[in-house]
């Protein structure tokens, strides 16, 4: 009994045999702090009829019940005088303070009998012989009493106040009656409290067998070893030792379980798990223990290290353990500490190869991009024909802004990139047609999930396993054609973490299926269940888990972006892009420059055969390229501008000795570094 949990014991047995139980139990240090002793009524009846006083020492702190009686003067002064009668039959022997209940029940009993006498009115019995019993030797047959037939229904209906209260006999029973619990205080029993039955109500008959407290509350109890607190009524520890908890070798992710450093394991179940155990009110101690191998491989499965809490190799498991019907038969579980359901992942296809060379037009069909092209040159014609006429920027012909109009829409095409959707491809997205095709579908190695997928109606030879979650991105990648799989199934916590580290390359498909979540697993009957699910409700109502989880979230996404976490687009993507773009606006630079050249020949050829250097006549050029070109505006329009707005005449070639204009004129050497001036000649700008 010592070596058990519980700390609760219910003693119902004989006075003589309960007087050796408490003995022993003094002497094991059992009637201490922390045990409960509670004894039925036989022995709370007689407690003062023990007459030895190590008996009672050894009950101290005991709690028991016995049948409430009343108190009344009729009880005190018939005490009274059986304490007297008791003091003479047995000199220098101190008379109990009561009378005991059997007692009590015999001297009603008595008085039932005799008012039941008075109302059949006979004054000596009558009894038919016994003719069986004249030839035998036993003397106590008697005869068949002739008063009883009459005696019996008047016992039976006798009601009246007696010493141990109301006698009625219901059925031939007393009436229940209510009882007093009570607590063995150093040689006395002191009340405290009363178990009362609820009457019941004439508009329920639900309360007929209901009990409560008479009162708000019990009286303090002092319990074994003196003490005033209430004792839980079990130890975690029977020995004094560390509870023992397993935890998983190899977890799904080391992110939630991770072993690699035996003196010191951490994950995010470990820190929930830490964090509950803090929030217990008492103190438990506890150590990790891995669930491995004399080699430091795995064990077994999680369904093994489960088992091992039956057997008693682990006090407590935890990790990420999923709740299970299978489980649930050999160990408790607390509440869940982390949501269920298993999902199915596979990798996300395109329609098309990305790398296409007309990738680019994908996004928008041939008659939206034949619609916007047309609506962007009416705009820009719209736009040009409305400036004309009142906009300085938008005067001369109308062919300067053919450019501007075409530009728009093939501008256009550099953004299209933008629209471009990635979609999973349309075969295989149902679990029948993965089946059907035979293809090949994953899971963690020692996991639920295997069974599962076995009940889908997967074949055994197309479920593979895999330890790590590397192994899984490998085996998606590479498809169930190549030796991979066609899709994963894992628990979503698992899902989850997966597709943080492998960010736009995997997706989930279809809804999840349901199944409880992860928990903590506890011995069969274990007292700790209660109190830890209370834990983690409390630490969830003050967001204490999801502070631990969105810690250990960050530091998820805070390991960067997996080498294979997106699909890159190469350039020969947008070769054909960058052509048409390059090819328009190169096109448009080298028309512009021969017309450029070709109006200013005459200008191009002087410069190219005079003396000056290479430098300088390249000055020249850019000066003369820097000028505005006049035949874009109306003489007098301009020439109102060119008044207003005179070019100094350091920035126009003028007309002397070599000096060369474009219409005319000659360019020195000198002229070409800045001392240039000015000729105007026939209202004209040369």
């Amino acid at each position: 009994m010592k070596n058990m949990q519980t700390r609760v014991f219910v003693v119902h047995t004989t006075t003589p045999l309960a007087s050796k139980i408490f003995l022993k139990a003094k002497e094991a240090e059992m009637m201490s702090e922390g045990y409960v002793w509670i004894v039925t009524s036989g022995l709370m009846n007689l407690f003062y009829s023990l007459d030895n006083p190590r008996i009672v020492e050894s009950m101290q702190g005991v709690v028991g019940v016995k049948p409430f009686v009343p108190r009344s003067g009729k009880l005190k002064s018939t005490t009274i005088r059986w304490q007297k009668k008791f003091a003479e039959i047995n000199p220098g022997i101190t008379p109990p303070p009561e009378i005991n209940l059997f007692g009590l029940w015999a001297y009603d009993t008595l008085s039932a009998l005799g008012i039941a006498a008075e109302k059949v009115g006979f004054r000596e019995p009558t009894y038919l012989q016994n003719t069986t019993a004249l030839n035998s030797t036993n003397i106590f047959t008697t005869g068949t009493s002739q008063t009883g037939p009459k005696l019996l229904p008047e016992i039976l209906g006798t009601e009246f106040e007696g010493l141990a209260g109301n006698f009625k006999l219901v059925n031939g029973q007393l009436q229940p009656s209510s009882f007093q619990i009570l607590n063995v205080h150093r040689k006395k029993l002191r009340q405290v409290g009363i178990w009362t039955p609820l009457l019941p109500s004439s508009s329920s008959q639900r309360n007929a067998n209901m009990t409560g407290f008479l009162g708000e509350e019990l009286d303090q109890i002092t319990w074994p070893g003196k003490s005033r607190n209430i004792p839980k009524g079990w130890e975690v520890s029977v020995s004094g030792e560390k509870l023992k908890v397993g935890v998983p070798a190899v977890a799904g992710f080391p992110e939630f379980v991770n072993t690699t450093n035996a003196t010191n394991i951490t994950g995010l179940y470990i820190d929930l798990f830490k964090s509950v155990m803090a929030a217990l009110p008492y103190a438990v101690e506890y150590e990790f223990a891995r669930f491995v191998k004399p080699d430091g491989s795995s064990a077994g499965s999680y369904d093994d290290l489960s088992q091992k809490v039956l057997y008693g190799e682990y006090d407590i498991v935890i990790g990420d353990i999923t709740i299970t019907a299978n489980r649930s038969e050999y160990v408790d579980f607390s509440i869940p500490i982390e949501q269920g359901g298993v999902t199915r992942t596979q990798k996300i296809q395109y329609d098309d190869k990305i790398n296409s060379e007309l990738f680019f037009l994908k996004p928008l069909e041939k008659e939206l991009w034949l619609t916007a092209i047309a609506l962007f040159i009416f705009t820009g014609l719209a736009l040009w024909i409305l400036e004309h006429r009142v906009n300085k920027a938008f005067r001369g012909p109308a062919s300067e802004h053919v450019g501007l109009i075409f530009y728009i829409p093939f501008m256009s095409l550099v953004f299209a990139n933008k629209f471009t959707t990635a979609k999973l491809e349309k075969d295989h997205t149902d679990v029948s047609e993965l089946i059907r095709n035979n293809d090949y579908v994953g899971c963690r190695n020692g996991s639920f999930v295997f069974e599962l997928l076995k009940d889908l109606g997967f074949n055994e030879s197309y479920i593979r396993v895999y330890k790590r979650p590397e192994e899984l991105d490998e085996a998606l990648s590479k498809g169930s054609e190549k030796g991979g799989i066609k899709a994963m199934f894992s628990p979503t916590p698992y899902t989850n973490l997966f597709l943080s580290k492998y960010r736009n390359k995997y997706m989930k498909v279809g809804s999840p299926y349901l199944s409880e979540g992860f928990a903590f697993a506890f011995p069969k009957g274990s007292p700790l269940v209660a109190d830890v699910s209370r834990a983690i409700i409390k630490l969830t109502d003050n967001h204490t888990i999801s502070g631990i989880k969105a810690n250990w979230t960050s530091q998820f996404n805070d390991d960067g972006p997996s080498d294979s976490s997106s699909t890159p687009i190469s350039l020969r993507s947008f070769t054909v892009l960058f052509a048409i773009t390059g090819g328009v606006t190169g096109a448009c630079l080298v028309v512009f420059l021969v017309s450029y050249l070709y109006k200013n020949r005459d200008l191009v050829q002087r410069i190219s055969s005079s003396e000056m250097t290479t430098w300088s006549k390249l000055r020249a050029m850019s000066k003369h390229f820097d000028q505005r070109d006049p035949n874009s505006f109306r003489s007098g329009e301009y020439a109102s501008s060119r008044h207003q707005n005179p070019v100094p005449a350091e920035e126009i070639p003028s007309e002397n000795e070599d000096n060369v204009c474009p219409n005319s004129d000659r360019i020195t050497e000198e002229d070409a570094h800045g001392s240039s001036s000015v000729q105007v000649e026939n209202s004209r700008v040369v």
